[in-house]
């Protein structure tokens, strides 16, 4: 594995220390290094749709998905394994997938919406499709999540006061 990624680890050791400028150097580098490999794995992630003739919106919901939570899941499965409670391993997994909802979606809405008013001088639609089902059950499935959690925390707490 370590000759797989030697060329990643070469890569991402031109990445400044973190003295440079008061991390101001590392920070946009790295930056510049995710935007640059998202960039590489969207394009992968469109070959392989065109290769296997997948529709474009399946591969960006599997491939990519699946490359931008994995490290997420890893993450997530370290915090469980040492700790006393599950909360930070379920808190980075929502957290994580609330803000590539949210924010992976809202904010290059914003910047069309900011950029047709004001080139184009109309508003920028998009229909929902089959991307609002998707939010909604993300929606209901982190209430879930948050509820499990709250009931667990109270189940524990009395469990530990009576005994």
């Amino acid at each position: 594995m370590h000759f797989a990624g030697i060329g990643w680890n070469v890569l991402f050791a031109m990445i400044p220390p973190a003295q440079v400028w008061n991390g101001s150097a590392s920070f946009l580098v790295s930056l510049t290094f995710i935007g640059a490999v998202t960039f590489v794995v969207g394009e992968f992630a469109t070959v392989l749709g065109c290769v296997l003739g997948i529709e474009e919106s399946i591969t960006a919901i599997t491939l990519v998905a699946l490359g931008t939570s994995l490290p997420d899941t890893f993450a997530s499965m370290n915090a469980a394994r040492n700790s006393e409670n599950a909360d930070a391993a379920i808190a980075n997994i929502t957290g994580s997938n609330a803000v590539n909802v949210y924010l992976g979606l809202g904010l290059p809405w914003a910047m069309a919406s900011i950029y047709w008013q004001s080139n184009m001088n109309k508003d920028y639609e998009v229909k929902a499709g089959p991307l609002a089902f998707s939010v909604v059950v993300f929606l209901i499935t982190a209430l879930i999540c948050f509820a499990v959690l709250i009931a667990r925390r109270i189940v524990s707490t009395f469990h530990f006061t009576c005994n």
